[in-house]
């Protein structure tokens, strides 16, 4: 009876978030422990910190692989390495293009100038920063708990709970406010959903968040959720009011960074409604035996969780 209680738990949508979320970052926070105070102790901060960004990277994504396919017994599709090129360069190529008319915006209205040019290695630190913030956060947010909250709760419910939690996730950052938070849980938490459901495939939205950040800190030079880069391709100066700069939060605290995503996430979730990835709240009654409808992808997308 103990037994058969515990796999019953276990097996619930929120015993799997728990769990998935604490058994990944507990990998990464060792991975970072065993980096920073064990190994490369004397390597240069930049060298460091690029070392420690790929191994706690690749940490989160075997972590999560290996996790779920023996958790859920079956095969990580959402982390295929089919059409991953595709993915990749689509979505890095969405981002970018989303950040550069953020910026475009601000820069036709006479707020962005171009103090300096520095030099290509003053990149490093923000492509660090942005490949590792995106890999970790979208394995959280999109493949832990918004992918187990649709499955029992739909589409639209997850997407309202997971960019919910993305938008508070960035209250306590510097100079964050609650518009901000909910500007961010537009931007990001609406448009990296919506890249997930289109492709059923985490490449995607990990590309469209690492090409916006990139993009923002390490080509135009400007903060990215408050957090300021010390070095830059571009260092600029951005000034006008709040609401189209985002101030010291940074261009993700504009109007037009939340119109332009907002205006792609719509467009992302008209496809996915046209191909029949949009996935309805699903109910069974006791005696109804689970049930599931794979994707074009082959991933179980209607998988029903034990009640």
């Amino acid at each position: 009876m103990k037994t058969n209680f515990l796999q019953k738990i276990l097996n619930t949508s929120l015993a799997k978030i728990i769990l998935g979320l604490i058994t990944c970052l507990a990998t990464v926070r060792l991975g970072q422990f065993i980096i920073q105070n064990l190994l490369f102790t004397n390597a240069s901060k930049d060298l460091k910190a690029l070392i420690s960004g790929l191994f706690v990277s690749a940490l989160a994504i075997i972590t999560y692989q290996y996790l779920y396919k023996f958790y859920e017994k079956r095969e990580i599709t959402e982390l295929s390495k089919k059409g991953i090129v595709k993915n990749i360069a689509i979505g890095a190529g969405l981002g970018a293009i989303l950040q550069s008319l953020t910026i475009l915006t601000i820069f036709l209205s006479g707020g962005y100038k171009v103090v300096s040019i520095n030099p290509i290695q003053f990149v490093m630190p923000p492509l660090i920063m942005a490949f590792t913030s995106a890999i970790i956060e979208e394995i959280l947010l999109r493949g832990i708990i918004f992918r187990i909250t649709e499955e029992k709760l739909g589409t639209y419910a997850a997407m309202a709970i997971s960019a919910a939690l993305f938008g508070a996730m960035h209250l306590a950052n510097p100079h964050s406010s609650v518009i901000a938070g909910i500007g961010l849980a537009i931007q990001a938490g609406l448009l990296l959903a919506a890249a997930y459901i289109y492709t059923r495939n985490l490449w995607f939205p990990i590309a469209i968040h690492f090409a916006w950040n990139f993009t923002q800190s390490a080509i135009f030079g400007a903060n990215v959720s408050g957090n300021s880069i010390s070095k830059t391709l571009i260092t600029s100066k951005i000034t006008g009011p709040e609401w189209l700069t985002g101030g010291l939060f940074g261009p993700e605290g504009s109007i037009q960074a939340t119109l332009f995503c907002f205006v792609a996430t719509i467009v992302l979730l008209i496809l996915s409604h046209k191909q029949g990835k949009v996935i309805p709240p699903r109910r069974r009654k006791r005696d109804e035996p689970l049930t599931a409808t794979p994707d074009e992808t082959g991933q179980v997308i209607g998988a029903e969780l034990n009640q």
